[in-house]
Formats: structure tokens, sequence, C-alpha cells
């Protein structure tokens, strides 16, 4: 098994914050998704960006990622897991993670699966954690699945118990709304507890959705007519003239569903593009002429 860093994964000090762990993850996963980039290894690249942003979002794994860490692997340095898991005790960790099919990242690493738990991926994203047996025998896990397959329904297709399940996702189903599966627990049934896995494109709020969108300063300050990413497909999206960074457009019903369904909020980032030739810096001078010196002032 080999070390993987995850901070030099995502291109982030191990002292980041959790807001700066975020930006880093949306940056790269929206440069490497297989649905728009071109680059080579492009689709590798995503599942690596996707496997350390699990890793550091949630402060357990984190936790327990740094305390390997702190004892100077280098990526590719070969490790050897302590007896009983790095979960410590018989039987390795409080719980097992398996991971659900269906999502862009495809499967986590052999290095992410013997740190965080101890069952094999399916081809896909996501995944849930075993937690031990409630009352009757029955088995309860988390179920991570895609905002995706929230908005469409569906189903998923796990690892458990060296057996493969095919589990039918109602439409708009919430965060801690169970799936029981009959039978298919350690001593009963598996009890399924829903959570949304992270997503490069959106984050959950309720029912809304929220998108950041970056947008070049002209767009910004003369109005532009540009296309937004939906769970339900592309839309085009009117920008306002003289829109500023963190205004707020809300596209209605384009949210998760429900009675009734959320909104999608997009979020407006405004970025200056670099100047790499002659061209390009003229157009900068031209804007400096114009505007001058005093335009914080305005």
């Amino acid at each position: 098994m080999q070390f993987k860093d995850y901070y030099e994964t995502l291109g982030v000090e191990p002292s980041a914050g959790e807001a700066e762990i975020k930006t880093a993850y949306r940056r790269l996963a929206r440069k490497y998704h297989p649905d728009v980039s071109k680059e080579a290894g492009a689709e590798e690249s995503f599942k690596a960006v996707n496997e350390a942003y699990e890793a550091l979002r949630d402060p357990q794994k984190r936790a327990a990622y740094d305390q390997l860490r702190v004892r100077g692997y280098r990526p590719g340095d070969e490790v050897q897991p302590p007896p009983g898991g790095f979960g410590g005790g018989p039987g390795g960790p409080d719980f097992e993670e398996i991971f659900a099919g269906g999502g862009a990242g495809g499967g986590f690493s052999d290095f992410f699966e013997t740190l965080f738990g101890r069952g094999r991926a399916a081809p896909g994203a996501g995944g849930f954690q075993q937690r031990g047996a409630p009352p009757r025998g029955d088995t309860r896990a988390r179920l991570a699945v895609s905002l995706e397959t929230v908005y469409e329904g569906g189903q998923v297709r796990i690892s458990v118990n060296h057996k493969t399940l095919d589990v039918r996702v109602p439409k708009g189903i919430r965060p801690g709304q169970l799936i029981r599966l009959a039978g298919q627990g350690t001593h009963g049934d598996l009890l399924l507890e829903i959570e949304y896995a992270a997503h490069p494109q959106f984050e959950v709020d309720g029912r809304n959705v929220i998108h950041v969108l970056e947008l070049a300063p002209w767009e910004a300050a003369l109005g532009a007519s540009v296309s937004v990413p939906t769970l339900g497909g592309p839309v085009e999206l009117k920008i306002p003239a003289n829109s500023e960074a963190g205004r707020k457009l809300r596209l209605r019903g384009r949210g998760l569903p429900g009675s009734p369904a959320g909104d999608q909020i997009v979020e407006l980032e405004v970025l200056a593009p670099r100047a790499d030739n002659d061209a390009q810096r003229e157009a900068y001078e031209g804007l400096r002429a114009a505007f001058g010196e005093d335009w914080r002032r305005d």
C-alpha cells in the first residue's frame, strides 16, 4: 500500500482551513471533470482530487490521516498497517467504508480504504459507513449518494459482505432518511442512512443548490448570457450589467425535488484573466486609462 499526500494533491498546506480546502477542491474538480476536461489523464486526476477532498473534508478522517502523515511518509512510500488496522483494536476501525456506484469520481484507492475502512469499492464514488448492529440485530450504515441521483432518483450499486446489491434511491430523498434492505445485514436487515456525496459544482442548503459562477470583468460590468450547469442540465442565465462579486441570482425550481422544489442559487465570482501577450496587456492598459487610478473610490 503506497502513501498518498492528500494536501499535495489539492495544492494546499497541511495547516489549510476548511474553506481553503473546499476552494482548492472546487477549482481542481472543475479543471479535471471528465465531462469538460480535454487534458490527458483528466479522469485519474479527478479521482485523485475527489479522494483527497473526501479524506480532508471530514474532521475525523483528517485527524486519522494527519496522525499517519506526521510519521514522515512521502508519496509512493510503502505503508504497513499496524495489527488490527489503523482503527486499533480487534476488527479494525469502528465502522466499515464501502462505496456505491454511479458517481463520476470512481472508486477510492487501497490506501484510502485501508486507512478509513475495510470494504472493497465497487466502481463509483460515494460510500457508506457501517455502524454496527442497532436493536433487532439489524445493521445500520451511511450511504453517500450523488446529487444527480437525488435529483433524478434511480439505482446505485454497492458491495457489502462480498455481495453486490442494487439499491433504489427515491427522487428527492433527504439526508438522514433510511432505506431498508431486508435480510441483507450481518444478522438481519441492512438500514442505509442517506447522506449527500461531495460535488465539484454544487453545494446544498436545505433543498436549495448553490453554484459559484466565475465571470470575466467585462461580463460582470456589461452583462452577459452565460451557460450555467444545473442538476437537470445546462441553462442560459442572464447576468445583469454592473453585477458585483458575491451577487446571488436565483433559478427557481432548479434545486432538489420536494414540495416545494428547491431553487438553484448562482453566486457570482469575478476573476481577472491573466495578461499573457501584448494584446492582452494593451487591453488592460486601456482599462486603466479609462477608469483611472481612483476607481476604488468610485
